[in-house]
C-alpha cells in the first residue's frame, strides 16, 4: 500500500514502491497487487484518477476515492504539533486526518487483503498509520524514514512496533529507527532501491543535453535534479551558490532540472530548467563537473545513485543521514555542512590544482560502488528471500 502510485507521482518512496512491484512481477513472476488512492498530488491529496483496478506494467492497481485530502489549515495546525510541547493523543490524530489523505476505504482494503505479506510505504500518511495495525505481522514496512519533526509523533511508536517486517533502504535509516521506536528485535533488512540503468551511455547525451539547458560545450556547471522545492535544499543550494559567485567570479553555472515548486534566487549563472526528458537528465549528469543534492530529508536518494552511474562526483547536505552515508561508504563525494564548507568543497571540485583528478576519482569510486550495492537482481534476490521468510513466520 502507498498513498498514491503511477509513472506521473514522482515521491521518492511512491516511486521506490512502483519499480520493486514492476520488477518483482516482471523478474520474478510474483503476483502483485497495489492499493492505493486516487490521488497525484501529495500537497493537496485531490482525487484524480478513477477508482477501480487496472493493470499496469503487469501490476494489478486498486484505486480508491479519499474522503478528504490535504485541509487548508494544515500548516498553520502542524508547526506547533510538531515543534511545540508533546502534543496530545488527539492532536496527534487530527495531524493525521488535516495531513491527508483520509482514506477509509483502502485501510479496509488492506485489512481484508488475503495477500501473503502487505508492504507499507512510507511512515506517515492516514492509509499507513491505520493500516499497519490492523494487518500487523503480514505488515511489511518500509518506512522510508528520516530525521525530521514528524518522526517524533509518538503515536508512530504503535505503527512501527505492530509491523511483522521493517525494510530500510540504508543503515543510518535502521539505526534511527531503531533508536526512535526501539524495534530492533523485529525483522529487519536493508535493502536499498535498484537502479534503473538508461539504454544508452549518458556521455553520448552529454552535449545534446547542454544544448537543450543553454549551457555552451565547454561551460562548466552544478546540476540539481530532483523537486526544486525549499524543503529539498534548493533554496539553500540557491543561496549558497549566489554567494559563491559573488566571491568567486567566474563561469561557473548551477542548474535545477526537476518540477519546480519554489523558485530558488534570481541570479544570473542559476538556471531553472524545470521538468525534462530522460535524455537530457542523464547528458547532463555525465556533463556536469558535479551533481549536488542539498536535500536534508531523503531516505535513499535515487538521483545521488544514478549520477554516479553516469559519471558524476557528488557535493551532499552533511546532515542528510541516507546521503551521507552514501558518500562516506563509496567515497564517491564530498559533504557541506556551512555555507564556508560548501565554498571549499565547490573549491575542491573546480579550482584546485588536482580538481579534475579529484572529479574522476570520486566519480569511479560512487560508480563503482552504486554498481555493486544496487543491482536489481541482487536486490531483488534478497528482497524475496525476506518476504518468503516473513511470510513463513506471519503463518506460524
Amino acid at each position: 500500500m502507498v498513498p498514491r502510485y503511477g509513472p506521473s507521482v514522482v515521491g521518492g518512496a511512491e516511486n521506490a514502491a512502483r519499480m520493486l512491484a514492476e520488477r518483482l512481477v516482471s523478474d520474478l513472476g510474483w503476483d502483485v497487487s497495489v492499493l492505493t488512492t486516487c490521488a497525484r498530488d501529495s500537497r493537496t491529496w485531490a482525487d484524480v484518477d478513477p477508482p477501480g483496478e487496472t493493470v499496469e506494467n503487469g501490476v494489478r492497481v486498486h484505486r480508491f476515492a479519499s474522503r478528504a485530502g490535504r485541509h487548508p489549515d494544515f500548516d498553520r495546525f502542524s508547526t506547533p504539533v510538531l515543534l511545540g510541547p508533546t502534543p496530545s493523543a488527539e492532536d496527534q490524530r487530527k495531524w493525521i486526518e488535516m495531513q491527508g489523505p483520509v482514506c477509509p476505504d483502502v485501510v479496509k482494503a488492506a485489512a481484508s487483503s488475503q495477500a501473503d505479506m502487505v508492504a507499507f510505504s512510507p511512515y506517515l500518511y492516514y492509509p499507513i498509520v491505520h493500516g499497519v495495525p490492523l494487518v500487523r505481522e503480514r505488515a511489511v514496512l518500509h518506512p522510508a524514514a528520516h530525521d525530521e519533526p514528524a518522526l517524533g509523533l509518538p503515536l508512530l511508536r504503535e505503527v512501527f512496533e505492530s509491523a511483522g517486517a521493517l525494510v530500510f533502504y540504508t543503515h543510518g535509516e535502521r539505526e534511527l529507527t531503531n533508536r526512535r521506536f526501539g524495534v530492533g528485535h523485529h525483522r529487519q533488512l536493508v535493502l536499498g532501491l535498484g537502479v534503473d540503468r538508461p539504454s544508452f551511455d549518458p556521455a553520448d547525451r552529454a552535449a545534446s543535453a547542454r544544448a537543450a539547458l543553454g549551457l555552451s560545450p565547454d561551460e562548466p556547471f552544478l546540476v540539481c535534479v530532483g523537486r526544486v522545492d525549499e524543503s529539498k535544499g534548493t533554496g539553500l543550494l540557491g543561496r549558497a551558490f549566489a554567494a559563491y559567485k559573488s566571491r568567486r567570479p567566474g563561469p561557473l553555472k548551477l542548474v535545477f532540472v526537476g518540477q519546480v515548486v519554489d523558485r530558488p534566487v534570481d541570479h544570473p549563472d542559476i538556471v531553472v530548467a524545470g521538468m525534462v526528458d530522460e535524455d537530457v537528465k542523464w547528458g547532463a549528469y555525465a556533463a556536469a563537473t558535479a551533481l549536488v543534492q542539498p536535500s536534508p530529508y531523503e531516505s535513499f536518494s535515487l538521483v545521488l545513485i544514478e549520477g554516479w552511474l553516469a559519471g558524476a562526483p557528488a557535493l551532499v547536505n552533511a546532515g542528510c543521514l541516507a546521503t551521507r552515508e552514501h558518500v562516506s561508504r563509496s567515497g564517491g563525494g564530498l559533504w557541506f555542512g556551512s555555507y564556508a564548507a560548501f565554498e571549499a568543497a565547490v573549491d575542491r571540485l573546480t579550482e584546485a590544482p588536482d580538481a579534475a583528478r579529484l572529479r574522476a576519482g570520486l566519480a569511479a569510486r560512487g560508480r563503482a560502488y552504486a554498481e555493486a550495492e544496487f543491482a536489481w537482481p541482487v536486490l531483488l534476490d534478497r528482497y524475496a528471500r525476506f518476504i518468503s521468510s516473513s511470510a513463513m513466520r506471519a503463518r506460524r
